[in-house]
């Protein structure tokens, strides 16, 4: 028998304190037998570390929201957390438990304030898709137009600044925040702020019109378009758009060539966006991405969206520049400016810099093409991320370009899972050079 959802902010809170209690009590059960142990046992490690990851997973799942989108982004961390942890969240990308069908009745007709049967041909019960904040129904206007409506979790916004506080004690007390509070601080409020918008339907709508605009002259992207009639701050209803996802991408239905302009499309879109709009899609994961075997590039969900300051922007295309042109003086100096570098500490030694100019530039050393299916920079940065300690004094989170960074790892994510084939070094050039 299914569950009740809980969706009432005391209910999510002690769902949470439970979660938190238990693991909590998993990681320092953990940490008093290694103590007894003359060895290091890297497989009771693991277990443990499943158990844990299982059950926050689970609980994430169940209660949908704030606590599932982070899980979420940690997901997309992929190598810098343990990969037990990785490979339990990642399963809230596809399989999140679907939320009951009155309770999504009972909230488009609360919202959009008539009986279903008035306002769709029909309503489909079985969820076209169940995302972290809200589930996905397929349905019929009655003038036959085919459509999709994003119904928001009842709860969700009211209890968002509580989930995220528990959420984050309950990752401090398993052992997984190896920060600074500061860092965390900043983290958790960067997207405390763009899940306050992400929960406003309305803002979404804002954002897919103000996209179509960016991508007007640009006919092979393909964004949905808002039914303003049937869309609430809660509810939003889009015309229908279907392409495959990148685990429906197989060579029997896509070229090398197809894939290879693909890849040179989705870096088109990044660059624009960063450069030319100054405003980014921040949920750049693979639900969020579907393909035509034409080369049509369709984009989903703009609840999160990063609107850039201009001078960050062009603090981050002087960073690369010094960067590529291994001047890590003047880089040193931009990440001031961008903020993040602290401006009081003696310049960082170039040999820093060198060591992680080599490892991220390796897709644009040259014309050559770069095989993204066999990409391991992410292994590479796994390997170095301890060099950081030496300093943490040195460097902060920058606040503003979280979502950039954030951006460009989930675009290597899908070229490297689409197998794109593809030099990106002139095209880079262009943007950061004009």
């Amino acid at each position: 028998m299914a569950k009740k959802p809980v969706t009432s902010r005391t209910g999510r809170f002690f769902k949470l304190a439970g979660m938190t209690a238990s693991v909590a009590g998993q990681y320092a059960g953990q940490r008093a037998r290694r103590m007894f142990r003359t060895v290091d046992d890297e497989g009771a490690r693991s277990e443990s570390y499943t158990r844990m990851a299982g059950e926050i997973a689970d609980t994430l799942g169940e209660l949908k929201g704030a606590v599932m989108k982070v899980g979420q982004i940690a997901s997309q961390t992929q190598d810098f957390l343990p990969k037990e942890f990785s490979q339990a969240l990642e399963k809230l990308q596809k399989e999140a438990p679907p939320m009951p069908f009155d309770v999504i009745l009972a909230q488009v007709e609360s919202e959009l304030g008539k009986p279903v049967g008035e306002l769709f041909e029909y309503l489909q019960e079985t969820p076209y898709a169940s995302a972290s904040i809200g589930q996905v129904h397929r349905a019929r206007l009655h003038d036959g137009t085919d459509v999709i409506v994003k119904v928001q979790y009842p709860g969700v916004d009211e209890s968002c600044d509580s989930d995220l506080k528990q959420l984050r004690l309950a990752l401090k007390l398993g052992g997984l925040l190896k920060m600074p509070k500061e860092t965390v601080d900043q983290l958790f409020g960067e997207i405390r702020l763009r899940l306050k918008e992400e929960l406003d339907y309305e803002n979404e709508a804002r954002n897919l019109k103000l996209f179509h605009e960016f991508h007007k002259d640009q006919p092979w992207v393909v964004i949905p378009e808002v039914v303003d009639s049937h869309s609430t701050r809660r509810v939003l209803t889009l015309e229908l758009v279907e392409g495959d996802h990148v685990s429906k991408v197989t060579p029997e239905r896509y070229s090398q060539d197809t894939l290879n302009e693909i890849g040179h499309r989705i870096f088109t879109i990044m660059a624009d966006q960063l450069f030319r709009f100054q405003c980014i899609h921040g949920d750049p994961h693979a639900g969020n991405f579907a393909y035509r075997p034409d080369g049509t590039i369709i984009m989903y969900d703009f609840g999160c969206v990063k609107k850039l300051k201009p001078e960050i922007v062009e603090a981050y295309r002087k960073a690369l520049i010094a960067a590529l042109d291994e001047d890590y003086q003047a880089l040193d100096q931009y990440l001031i400016d961008l903020g993040a570098r602290v401006d009081n500490q003696p310049a960082v030694d170039e040999a820093y810099y060198a060591m992680w100019r080599d490892i991220l530039i390796i897709p644009f050393l040259n014309d050559e093409p770069y095989d993204f299916a066999e990409a391991d920079i992410h292994k590479h940065v796994a390997a170095k991320t301890s060099t950081v300690f030496k300093y943490l004094d040195y460097f902060k989170p920058p606040v503003e370009s979280i979502f950039i960074d954030r951006m460009i790892a989930g675009h290597y994510w899908m070229l490297k899972r689409l197998g794109v084939q593809a030099a990106f070094r002139s095209e880079l050039e262009k943007y950061l050079r004009g």
